[in-house]
């Protein structure tokens, strides 16, 4: 088995502090990289997913939101370096605290609070405002060796030509826990070529409650993380994967998605059908990118969503 998440070294803690930062220590890790706490106000992030070459693009994107000023903070890079071919960023500490603990590690109440609803709309909307800039046009998602939107003019056309990709990497793996994977991956795609076109706008595409931070009155207040599969896109996506990872692992999980994916579509004016779709491209797109033998429970959370897509 290949584990594709990064973890947290003491050479790192090590090279932190000989740098000057005394108090360096491991604060939260995922497929692209670990995030060390130096200081107040300062974290450092070792970026395993992306080659240092990305980073002027990325730094790009992030000029792109800032401009724009959503109502809330984001990730704002103060100084950047590579180490023995790794990137590294020093960037901002952002303020709040997480919208809720990821459902791996606490699962979720059966009843989702109101008011964590309200924020993820707030979110929502917020991103949705922000237009469509050519650098996200050129991001990579996880896992993908090209621009998402490369030789494509429509997300739609540029996400199912990402499933046919994606479902390539590890068939054979996918094909053994989803019945009929052949069939699912040749409607999805046929139905993603048909959707209507939709102006594009900024797509965070991992909002993950811990990458929400609200403050004590549960305003959100900072979105951290954006690259998992950020992109220029359809705002209806970024709903509905929002409302499918929420919960993905407790047992009301399956009605949790249930309930946001509703709520989403009439809040945000999305067509119910169109989120259901999102969710399983999300599924069929990272299924394999958290390890590489689908022992992992992210791969038998999209596999479930996909044995249980409409045939």
């Amino acid at each position: 088995m290949v584990d594709h998440r990064q973890q947290h070294t003491a050479a790192w803690v090590q090279y932190f502090t000989s740098r000057g930062h005394p108090a360096a220590r491991p604060l939260a890790s995922g497929v692209e990289g670990a995030v060390y706490r130096l200081e107040a106000g300062t974290v450092a992030k070792v970026w395993s997913g992306r080659p240092p070459a990305d980073f002027d693009l990325k730094r790009r994107v992030y000029a792109d939101i800032a401009r724009h000023r959503p109502p809330f903070a984001t990730p704002e890079v103060l100084e950047a370096e590579e180490v023995d071919g790794v990137l590294v960023t020093y960037e901002r500490e952002l303020a709040g605290a997480p919208l809720a603990p990821d459902s791996a590690h606490r699962p979720p109440a059966r009843e989702v609070p109101a008011e964590q609803i309200d924020a993820l709309l707030a979110v929502l909307r917020g991103l949705a405002a922000v237009p469509a800039t050519e650098s996200m046009r050129r991001l990579t998602v996880q896992g993908d060796d090209r621009p998402l939107w490369q030789d494509r003019a429509r997300f739609p056309d540029a996400l199912a030509d990402l499933v046919e990709r994606a479902v390539g990497r590890h068939r054979d793996l996918l094909a053994a826990h989803v019945p009929d994977l052949a069939a699912t991956v040749a409607r999805t795609v046929r139905a993603l070529r048909a959707l209507p076109d939709a102006p594009a706008s900024l797509v965070h595409g991992d909002l993950v409650p811990p990458n929400v931070h609200v403050d004590q009155t549960g305003r959100p207040v900072a979105v951290l993380d954006f690259g998992f599969f950020t992109t220029a896109g359809d705002p209806a996506f970024d709903a509905a994967v929002a409302a499918a990872v929420w919960d993905m692992y407790g047992p009301h999980a399956e009605a949790h998605a249930a309930l946001l994916t509703d709520r989403f579509a009439a809040e945000l004016h999305h067509s119910p059908e169109t989120l259901a779709l999102y969710q399983r491209a999300y599924a069929l797109t990272t299924y394999d990118l958290f390890a590489s033998d689908g022992s992992d429970g992210h791969f038998r959370w999209c596999a479930a969503l996909l044995d249980c897509a409409p045939r």
